[in-house]
């Protein structure tokens, strides 16, 4: 499968629109696309599904590593994969997209605003292409595409001034319906988008597929492993728009080694008959009137004080406390964790995180390290015999740089952590043994 990577230069450029054109323009070509992200998101890969028809690949040298990103993405499924960046091309201590881009070898295709700049936007390009020797990285900027662009005399003068090493891959018109609007955690979901189909036509039909497909590379194989064993356990996994931030990635690993059954507490689901229950991030503070008193809460609650094992990230935490107050109301939730969380006007973390172990827990041994990723607007108010099961040495985690808040077999975590963590491989060894 070849790629390339959409790279911006700075946030804000319209990355994900530009990705989204050349899903669509690709697609109308007859190519089978497979989406990915660099660096942890699960916002704009709900965008990149919605439009490509298959879940898009989170690609984080920080959570995954180098053969950890190329094992994700050749885990994917389609003759072109289209990369999303995050934050501007250099952006980023762990995991900015060049050095994403240089882990997997393939070409950088740069979005650059054309708004207000003809000759300045190729300047621009041409800086972040020559950028890359001052910065150490061994990337190719190949060419741009030209974001908020006008066509001819407009459009012709951006093509005229780039460098000949530069390839010009066409345009995103300067469109109002070609913008997505933002929430307290980035973008609405894919299924909100007010993007139609007609607007990301008219996008697409700007764009030069033959072009990028000369420009994409295949990335080098990773070494091979060994499959999973399947270990007879079954896994409930929560699945709806208040538990909606899964990896693609990690429901794989769970379903290679788990029989996964999923649940929508929203819709009013019970429990399923399980031997370990996955709680999702999501939008929990969104759906406080659904939650409050929902009979899988219930469900859970119960079984976690018999020993049932019960994973809770973000928002999955969130509805394992004893309640949630927004500025509709405050809500009970499933009362298993001893805390009680507010939510905030601002984002109160948001960064890459490594937790230690201080004791066994469902995700890792005493002394583990767990790499993942942290962004909530909430905050969590604990009880004072609140147990904690990580130190955190990168991030804020739950309080006083503590993270893992744990009772009985029920761990719950600000951090998310990724399937390349090894927490999921642990998570079912311990369900499984707890059968």
């Amino acid at each position: 499968m070849r790629g390339f990577v959409l790279g911006g230069t700075s946030s804000g450029v319209g990355k994900t629109v530009a990705t989204l054109a050349l899903i669509r323009a690709l697609r109308d070509d007859g190519h089978s696309v497979q989406p990915a992200k660099a660096g942890p998101d699960f916002i704009d890969p709900s965008h990149h599904e919605q439009v490509a028809g298959r879940p898009s690949r989170t690609l984080d040298l920080w959570l995954e590593g180098d053969d950890g990103i190329r094992h994700n993405y050749y885990h994917g499924d389609g003759d072109i994969c289209v990369v999303e960046g995050v934050m501007g091309l250099y952006d980023g201590d762990c995991s900015s997209t060049a050095m994403v881009a240089e882990a997997l070898d393939v070409p950088v295709v740069l979005v650059v605003d054309a708004k207000a700049g003809m000759e300045s936007v190729a300047a621009t390009a041409h800086g972040f292409r020559e950028y890359a020797d001052h910065a150490g990285r061994d990337i190719d900027v190949a060419g741009i595409i030209a974001q908020r662009a006008h066509g001819g005399r407009h459009e012709d003068g951006i093509k005229d001034a780039l460098p000949d090493e530069m390839t010009y891959f066409g345009r995103i018109p300067p469109r109002s319906n070609l913008e997505i609007p933002d929430r307290h955690l980035g973008l609405h979901m894919g299924d909100e988008s007010p993007l139609s189909d007609d607007d990301l036509a008219e996008a697409a039909a700007e764009i030069r597929t033959e072009r990028l497909t000369e420009v994409a590379r295949e990335p080098p194989r990773p070494p091979a492993r060994s499959p999973a064993e399947q270990s007879g356990s079954r896994v409930a996994v929560a699945r709806d728009s208040a538990f909606c931030f899964a990896y693609p990635a990690t429901i794989e690993k769970l379903e290679a080694r788990a029989d996964v059954v999923t649940f929508s507490p929203v819709a009013g689901d019970g429990l399923p008959e399980c031997d370990g229950v996955y709680l999702p991030g999501g939008y929990p503070e969104l759906h406080g009137p659904e939650l409050d008193g929902c009979p899988a809460l219930g469900d859970i609650a119960r079984k976690a004080a018999d020993g049932l094992p019960v994973f809770g990230e973000c928002g999955g935490l969130m509805a394992l406390t004893e309640s949630l107050t927004t500025d509709e109301g405050t809500y009970e939730m499933a009362g298993v964790l001893p805390a009680d969380v507010q939510m905030c006007d601002r984002y109160q973390a948001l960064d890459h995180v490594e937790l230690q172990a201080t004791t066994d827990t469902l995700t890792a041994g005493r002394g583990g390290r767990l790499r993942g990723h942290e962004f909530h607007y909430s905050r969590t108010d604990v009880d004072s015999d609140a147990r904690f099961a990580f130190d955190v040495t990168r991030g804020s985690g739950i309080e006083d740089e503590s993270d893992g808040l744990f009772e009985y077999r029920t761990l719950g975590t600000y951090c998310h952590v990724h399937a390349e963590s090894g927490a999921f491989e642990t998570f079912v060894r311990n369900v499984t043994a707890t059968r």
